[in-house]
């Protein structure tokens, strides 16, 4: 049975005596195409260890079985998690997780699954209004996980995937920058779920590598641009004001190269750090007078 046939899935919903539920964004993939398209872009290969978030009916969960991937299935919904064991391989490729993945014990419970070394790779059609703390529990871990293939709102991927200087730019991009690189892969139209969404998709990739800083200075950092991006339109001097004085954010911006009336939209990622690193120099210079 194809999950991505929208008869055949109604049709399993009912046997199941269950219908979409709305407080878990439960909209389902019914277009085979797109499924395989997925499968591309995540670039899944025979013996690759596969960590689904969200897999519901199981249709992106039988084409990587398919492929000959392991899967750590991971669904918050009991009925869904039972009914995956359906799609369970004779080499027992399959572990099925019911449970909340923001409580799951994510190392924990990979590691004891692969013990090739290998990395997983994460396929996900991420629930609307969990976006942001499921991507934020996941791309710390580069060293466990390679790539996440995410299906996220159009609007999302704009801002997951934006340039410097563009509207859609903001503290998300800079965040996942910080610890990945990211690729706009495909739109994904609302048409292509049941039930239809109120907006369109699509899939983004990003690619995970180690932090640049450490994890103290990580939090310091964030500090630094979620305060900056909290007042995007106004002037870096501005905006952390509350944090420096306004002479020594203005010298900051001139030694890295940057205009003095720049907006926190204005810098990358490399400007930030770069920017850190000064503003942290000069505190140490303080301390030693």
């Amino acid at each position: 049975m194809a999950m991505y046939q929208p008869s055949e899935l109604r049709d399993f919903l009912h046997q199941l005596g269950i219908a979409p539920k709305k407080g878990l964004s439960q909209n389902f993939l019914i277009d085979g195409n797109i499924v395989r398209k997925i499968v591309a872009a995540a670039n899944v290969e025979k013996g690759d260890f596969i960590l689904e978030i969200g897999p519901g009916p199981g249709a992106l969960t039988q084409e990587l079985l398919a492929q000959g991937a392991h899967v750590v299935a991971v669904e918050k919904d009991k009925v869904l998690a039972n009914a995956l064991l359906r799609l369970q391989t004779e080499d027992l490729r399959l572990h099925v997780f019911c449970e909340d993945f923001l409580l799951f014990s994510l190392e924990q419970e990979l590691q004891k699954i692969n013990h090739s070394g290998r990395q997983f790779k994460v396929i996900a059609n991420l629930p609307y209004h969990l976006t942001t703390p499921i991507l934020a529990k996941l791309i710390p871990h580069a060293s466990l996980i390679s790539s996440l293939t995410v299906m996220v709102q159009q609007e999302v991927a704009r801002r997951m995937t934006a340039l410097p200087s563009t509207c859609d730019y903001g503290s998300l991009t800079l965040f996942l920058r910080f610890y990945s690189q990211t690729s706009y892969q495909f739109h994904v139209s609302r048409n292509c779920f049941y039930p239809i969404p109120k907006v369109d998709s699509a899939i983004v990739s990003l690619y995970l590598r180690s932090a640049p800083l450490s994890d103290e200075e990580t939090k310091n950092f964030f500090v630094l641009t979620r305060l900056a991006f909290e007042q995007r339109r106004k002037m870096m001097r501005v905006s952390l004001k509350p944090l420096l004085p306004p002479p020594l954010i203005t010298q900051g911006l001139k030694a890295i190269g940057k205009n003095p009336l720049a907006r926190p939209e204005n810098l990358s990622l490399e400007d930030f750090l770069r920017l850190y690193e000064f503003f942290k120099k000069s505190d140490s210079n303080q301390d030693r007078k």
